[in-house]
């Protein structure tokens, strides 16, 4: 588990740092981080919840595209 958490702290790390190259995606982290401090989590925390959401959703629209 603990692993898990370093691996995903680095990555999330890794977006922060590459988002001074990239001014779209340095809009997205302040908006997070906006967010973030709205709800009073961390910032990784809000990032897990936001991929966590689209995970589930993109899983729950493939399935329902293959009910019908």
């Amino acid at each position: 588990m603990l692993e898990s958490h370093t691996f995903f702290s680095k990555m999330v790390d890794e977006l922060v740092e590459f988002s001074e190259y990239d001014p779209e995606l340095a809009d997205g982290i302040k908006w997070l981080d906006d967010q973030a401090q709205k709800k009073g989590i961390t910032f990784y925390d809000m990032v897990f919840e936001v991929l966590y959401k689209h995970d589930v959703n993109s899983k729950a629209k493939e399935w329902l595209s293959t009910r019908n």
